[in-house]
């Protein structure tokens, strides 16, 4: 299929997953996709795969020249290969909580609270992948979903994790803590995180690197959980915070 014009407007509604690697995990994980940009005249390696699962799984292939590549990619790295597919098939709270009841599971949540950068998003989707947590939350408004940009950097974690994106943290917090989840916020000035208890059903939020975790999140939760700090840096990066911790947590689940 020869490709005449990549509208924006074509691709308003849905997610681009840029790059051969993110591309290479949206085809292994089953969802449905729109359809796939690919270089023309460009079959070597990992492209011509991509050519030949996008035909067995009946994805169509538009093929176009790099300079349409990179409009469409805004600045990302292509790499010859961009793919259009809804962002994800996003749950409700009340949703992850029967996904986790029917594993025979205890939850163990990851709330995102107002993160803004997707490569941080999609790290600490893969560090939450990595640690065996159930489900991550993210809200709706004034935080990164997930795109292309957050697959690429969760490694294709975010197609095997359940994500909730709601319209209020607050109200999910409390569904949570109705269902017997109880609420950690990592925050600095808390209780060193290895004195906590993480062995029940919890869920971990993280805040922006900015603002930390809001207000209002914070008196929803039951403990503050911090990281002590030893250095002339004061702070870590919200993916690497949250990988300390939830690995910390895990350790104490599965010991």
């Amino acid at each position: 299929m020869r490709d005449k014009r990549i509208s924006k407007n074509e691709t308003a509604e849905e997610g681009l997953f840029i790059g051969r690697n993110a591309v290479m995990e949206l085809l292994k994980s089953g969802r449905t996709i729109d359809k796939i940009y690919i270089k023309n005249d460009s079959n070597e390696g990992v492209l011509a795969v991509i050519r030949a699962k996008a035909s067995e799984k009946r994805v169509p292939v538009v093929e176009t020249d790099s300079r349409r590549l990179d409009r469409l990619a805004e600045g990302g790295v292509h790499q010859g290969v961009i793919a259009v597919a809804a962002e994800t098939d996003y749950l409700s709270v009340d949703q992850l909580l029967a996904l986790t009841a029917e594993k025979g599971e205890k939850p163990f949540y990851l709330i995102c609270d107002s993160i803004n950068d997707p490569h941080n998003l999609g790290a600490l989707i893969r560090s939450a992948n990595c640690a065996g947590l159930n489900g991550v939350i993210i809200p709706k408004r004034r935080a990164v979903g997930v795109n292309g940009t957050v697959a690429k950097s969760s490694a294709g974690a975010v197609f095997a994790m359940p994500i909730a994106r709601v319209s209020n943290l607050a109200n999910a917090v409390k569904t949570l803590k109705e269902n017997g989840v109880w609420i950690w916020a990592v925050e600095a000035g808390g209780r060193p995180y290895y004195e906590q208890d993480f062995k029940g059903s919890c869920a971990l939020i993280l805040g922006s690197e900015g603002e930390g975790v809001s207000d209002i999140l914070k008196k929803e939760s039951d403990f503050i959980a911090g990281i002590p700090m030893y250095g002339t840096v004061n702070s870590l990066n919200v993916s690497a915070a949250g990988a300390i911790v939830m690995f910390e947590a895990s350790k104490q689940r599965n010991s």
